[in-house]
């Protein structure tokens, strides 16, 4: 299968450049392996992969020796030899030579309780999404449409584009299932079971994985929406500490990802509750039991998880300054996506369909009317066509925004 480049390679090369520590995480299969093995940047490396046997017995035995096989090392699956930290520091602290470690994981290494060592200050740790559309359609040597609408807001109002299919959200962006594998039950089916019999149990101690997989499948089915801890909690049958514990675990191992709400106080940004969204668009109709979207309840917020998978693959790897955020006033308005960057932002609501009524759009004037830095409100619709509403205010289809 030929390799297709990700949008993560510049600030991945950039970072090698700088740092000592470069840490590559993302949920499992999202290409990390693939990656560290065809970027041509990468060829000279020594690569290891906790994956062999005879590797993880000797840094778990031996980290000391092991870290010192090679000058340079890319060591993947890193996460499942602990050891290898201290060590790794020590090293780092001893002779600072950028790119010295490139690690790579299925895990957040900075929220695992295992990891006491964060190689804070020296380390710089980077996301790798499921496959973006930019990606899949060959577009990562062009610069995001969102970044260059950022910057002027002056976009050619007749270009078109085509429709993002069911049939993209159904599969969403985990490469074996996104470049065409046809049995795409059967291959998620292999991938829960492997999720939950091997990185559950290494990542924490627990007993009911029944209880574990059911709470999975109950965030499948609110992805898009703001985390009720304790209505969770409820509907899973476990009290809110445990599943409090075991949403950490999911946002570990990265299935999960959490937005947070907009406020004008940046320091309660985080005391709010926020928004929760699977991962993976595809992972998550899996979870729910979803073959089509053809009158689907959940279709607007399986929409709205592929467009936060994809916004977050740009942000991550091509916009490091900017941050993806929600606005929501209880029983008012809701705007589903605010970026912001340089002290500036942009609004987007997304619409699954091609047409809309004005009241849908009353979240999104609100929030431009009362925000001062707010440059654009965004309509990000289902449809073929760029169109200026009025002052500060666009449609935009989707795949037009995504690419």
């Amino acid at each position: 299968m030929t390799y297709i480049p990700r949008d993560l390679r510049n600030i991945v090369q950039l970072a090698l450049k700088e740092m000592p520590v470069v840490v590559i995480t993302g949920m499992r299969q999202a290409g990390k392996s693939t990656f560290l093995l065809n970027e041509t940047f990468l060829k000279e490396r020594a690569y290891f992969s906790f994956d062999e046997f005879v590797y993880l017995e000797t840094a778990k035995r031996q980290p000391e020796h092991f870290l010192t096989q090679s000058e340079i090392m890319t060591i993947d699956e890193a996460q499942r030899a602990p050891e290898i930290f201290t060590v790794i520091k020590k090293i780092v602290d001893k002779e600072r030579v950028p790119g010295r470690f490139l690690l790579s994981g299925s895990a957040n290494f900075a929220l695992l309780k295992n990891l006491t060592e964060s190689l804070a200050g020296r380390a710089v740790y980077l996301n790798m999404s499921p496959m973006s559309r930019r990606e899949l359609f060959f577009k990562t040597d062009e610069e995001p449409f969102l970044m260059k609408f950022f910057k002027t807001q002056n976009i050619e109002s007749s270009t078109t584009s085509e429709k993002i299919k069911d049939e993209d959200i159904i599969k969403g962006g985990l490469p074996p299932v996104a470049l065409g594998l046809s049995e795409r039950t059967l291959w998620f089916k292999g991938y829960e079971q492997t999720y939950l019999e091997r990185d559950i149990r290494q990542f924490s101690q627990i007993v009911n994985l029944i209880s574990f997989r059911h709470l999975l499948t109950l965030v499948a089915l609110r992805t898009g929406n703001i985390l009720s801890l304790s209505d969770l909690a409820r509907d899973a049958k476990l009290n809110v500490s445990t599943a409090s514990r075991h949403l950490s675990l999911l946002e570990a191992s990265l299935l999960i990802r959490r937005i947070h709400p907009y406020l004008k106080s940046k320091a309660s940004r985080l005391i709010k509750s926020p928004k929760i969204y699977m991962s993976d668009s595809g992972l998550a109709c899996y979870l729910a039991g979803i073959d089509s979207l053809d009158r689907e309840p959940l279709m607007g917020a399986l929409f709205e998880t592929y467009v936060a998978q994809n916004l977050l693959s740009i942000i991550e790897s091509k916009w490091q300054g900017a941050n993806l955020y929600f606005w929501h006033i209880q029983g008012r308005y809701e705007v589903d996506f605010i970026i912001e960057a340089q002290n500036k932002c942009i609004a987007i609501e997304v619409k699954a369909g091609e047409k809309w009524e004005d009241r849908e759009l009353s979240g999104l004037k609100a929030f431009v009317n009362a925000t001062e830095n707010c440059i654009a409100g965004v309509v990000a619709y289902n449809g073929t066509n760029i169109v200026r509403l009025g002052d500060k205010l666009w449609a935009i289809p989707l795949s037009v925004l995504l690419s």
